[in-house]
């Protein structure tokens, strides 16, 4: 007699699925095992699979599990298997299977962490439906001796735990208690202090002081989010004068200090648990979020965080552990030498950081990706039908907000976001993570893909890889990036691209970046874009936005207006070096646009303080209407836009109108290809459309047409690499086809 064999593909390792299967094989009496191995999940039956249990394997998997794929096969001979139903060890190396994301505290740890019990106030509580997963990961198939828990021998309590099918942590691969497993404790400079870590944190946090807490993906520096003297301690030490700082807090604490709509609620209770940008309520310090409208929040992730806030009984300054730029500190010693200038007090464990896992940041409304991070890695992408059978790429993406992508079994791995390339520090971390996910996902490429800039690393590193090479130009990347998320398939037939963003390198070899597109995955026309301006000083460019607003309002006719706005910057100077082409390139970036409207509303400093700060005043300016807003001319130019501007006393809604307008001049040229049969979608793409106000009136203007917008992967160059990967594979699909 013969049995099967039936292969689960997914994400399916570290969800508590093997404990699943055989809970499922009790209750149908099947005799067998299940097992992991490097494509997931393995299961030998002896006899026929019934129904009944193939249904159950998708319809009642765990709630971290996604599968993919249930496969059944002829298995091995009856007698080869053994009596009854069990759990086998793990077969093979390698990884063919999906790696699980770290997941937030689950409702029964959390309980259990405040109940009496052996694990009442154990910061490293978790099971098989929470806690840590990626981050502690070392190797594949996910089993503890591969993770960062393999030094802590499980006590005779915690394995009889793991052995027992019905426990929530049988088989809890990360399973711990106070008497085997992570230790906490607090330090300030003279070391390590007696008493109750999360106690002594709390105190310090209410005496206005900062402290650096080891998280799951590195460590936080945290202060009192009430208290205007700690957070403005908090900007000075870490030299982030501006830029909105993180929260964390519980369900009331949020909902004292924001208004989460019930969307913004089921992603902040979500297993990801990511940073989601609220509407606030005003009742913090300025100093939290400076101009902004919206607080990013989240919910407590891990035991630690719960205990902390129950401890301290407020809303926290959560951000990154790290001098603004430079890659979070995720090690003990790490942190004693570079955070002691910023942190009084050091909440430290023992448990190794396997990667740095920044905290992702989403919206629930518009729903998108803004940061994809902790909670959303190593989660996988699939892709659009017509890619069966693409080749392993390595896409290495940009400068900016670096990512890595790689292609694999009809799947893209789109890596944690790494940081500006800029900083050589994230160059290394750069580096790090090349090697790290081609180790952990046994990823073989056989082409490469990077942007046309030959001065990104980037570009640089990809050159160095001695693969075979597809440059791909930065607008056509993210174009596809949309498409591909959204599926459209191969063969779909063309698209209208709309794609605003800051700067990229074109063909013709000025700075695009407010672009309308006419493509596929195999290449594009560029058919309309912003009308270009004079871009001087190169980076300064970009920090300056009284540069922008110069060039601009001199294009428009409008240099005395300049004259009174700016009078102390050095306009004369900068309009000779535009007008001799001195370290100036053209440029239609509408990024850059909203830099020149922000400082002609006098929205920003002659330089800003961090990334994105003066278009995201303006944002913040603005809001949602019905009217049409100011008219750009023809060719998309600003000038007619920028009159009418300054002749609005108001600031708030001369931003409006300009949102609205910009939105339907991008919107027309779009509409009219598609209604002319030149293509069957619109793709939206570019770091502009995370400004949530610019994306509503952008699909309200398209409102009756397919439109392919960002959601899991960020609009920003974090989502970069995933339209190169697909459009370098794209050819050689086609090759193959017509061989």
């Amino acid at each position: 007699m013969r049995g099967v064999t039936i292969r689960i593909r997914g994400q399916v390792q570290g969800v508590g699925f093997r404990p699943f299967v055989w809970q499922l094989a009790r209750e149908a009496g099947l005799r067998g095992e299940v097992l992991n191995d490097p494509e997931g999940v393995l299961i030998r039956l002896a006899g026929a699979a019934p129904e009944e249990f193939l249904r159950a394997l998708r319809e009642r998997a765990p709630l971290l599990a996604r599968v993919d794929a249930v496969e059944v096969l002829p298995g091995d001979p009856f007698a080869e298997l053994p009596e009854g139903f069990h759990i086998a060890p793990s077969e093979g190396q390698g990884a063919e299977t999906r790696v699980t994301p770290d997941a937030a505290t689950c409702p029964a740890c959390r309980a259990e962490i405040f109940a009496p019990g052996r694990r009442q106030g154990y910061a490293f509580t978790n099971c098989t439906h929470c806690g840590p997963r990626f981050s502690i990961l070392n190797g594949l198939p996910y089993d503890r001796a591969r993770t960062s828990m393999a030094g802590f021998a499980m006590c005779a309590a915690c394995a009889a735990e793991y052995a027992d099918p019905a426990d929530r942590r049988f088989h809890a691969q990360p399973i711990a208690c106070p008497a085997c497993g992570p230790g906490l404790w607090y330090e300030e400079a003279g070391g390590p202090m007696p008493g109750d870590a999360v106690a002594l944190a709390a105190a310090a946090l209410r005496a206005g002081r900062v402290v650096a807490i080891r998280g799951i993906g590195g460590f936080h520096l945290a202060c009192d989010a009430a208290n205007a003297d700690a957070v403005a301690l908090l900007r000075a030490r870490k030299r982030r004068p501006a830029k909105p700082f993180a929260l964390m807090g519980d369900a009331a604490m949020i909902a004292a200090h924001a208004r989460p709509t019930e969307a913004c609620w089921q992603l902040l209770r979500s297993p990801a648990a990511p940073v989601v940008l609220v509407p606030a309520r005003g009742t913090l310090p300025e100093a939290v979020a400076p101009g902004m409208r919206e607080l990013g929040v989240m919910l407590p992730y891990t035991p630690l965080h719960h205990l902390l806030l129950a401890a301290f009984g407020g809303m926290l300054v959560m951000t990154s552990g790290n001098l603004s730029g430079a890659p979070q500190v995720i090690g003990n010693a790490e942190a004693r030498a570079k955070l002691a200038g910023f942190a009084d007090g050091f909440v430290m464990h023992d448990r190794e950081i396997a990667r740095r896992l920044d905290d992702g940041v989403e919206r629930a409304d518009p729903p998108m990706v803004l940061r994809r991070a902790r909670g959303r890695v190593p989660g996988t992408l699939p892709l659009p039908p017509g890619f069966e059978g693409a080749p392993q790429v390595l896409a290495f993406g940009g400068q900016m907000k670096a990512a890595i992508c790689r292609l694999k079994n009809g799947q893209a791995m789109l890596s944690h976001h790494l940081g500006d390339l800029d900083d050589a520090l994230t160059a290394a971390e750069y580096e790090r993570a090349l090697g790290d996910c081609a180790a952990l996902f046994d990823h073989r490429p056989e082409i490469a893909a990077c942007d046309l800039h030959p001065g990104f690393r980037a570009t640089a590193r990809a050159e160095a890889s001695g693969l075979p090479l597809e440059r791909v130009q930065h607008h056509h990347a993210h174009m596809a990036a949309a498409m591909a998320e959204n599926l459209w398939p191969r063969a779909g037939g063309k698209v209208v691209g709309v794609v605003l963003d800051g700067l990229g390198l074109g063909t013709d070899g000025t700075v695009w970046g407010g672009e309308i597109l006419l493509g596929d995955y195999l290449g594009f026309e560029r058919r309309a874009f912003l009308r270009p301006a004079p871009l001087p000083g190169g980076d300064r460019a970009q920090a300056e936005p009284w540069r922008n607003a110069l060039m601009r309002l001199d294009q428009a006719g409008l240099g005395a207006q300049a004259d009174a706005l700016f009078p102390d910057a050095p306009r004369e100077t900068l309009r000779r070096m535009a007008a001799a082409g001195v370290n100036t390139v053209a440029s239609s970036s509408v990024g850059r646009l909203f830099d020149a409207v922000a400082a002609v509303l006098g929205l920003s400093p002659l330089r800003q303080s961090y990334e994105g700060e003066a278009a995201m005043r303006l944002e913040a300016l603005a809001g949602m209407t019905d009217a049409p807003g100011y008219d750009f001319g023809p060719d998309l130019d600003p000038a007619p836009m920028l009159r009418a501007l300054l002749g609005e006393p108001d600031p708030a809604r001369a931003a409006t109108l300009f949102h609205a307008g910009l939105a339907r001049a991008f919107a027309a040229p779009a509409r009219a290809m598609v209604a002319r049969g030149e293509a069957a979608a619109v793709a939206l793409s570019g770091g502009c459309f995370q400004n949530a106000l610019l994306l509503r009136l952008m699909l309200r203007e398209l409102e009756g047409l397919t439109v392919l917008a960002p959601r899991q992967v960020p609009a920003n160059d974090g989502g970069l690499a995933f339209g190169q990967a697909v459009i370098a594979a794209a050819p050689h699909l086609a090759q193959a086809e017509t061989a």
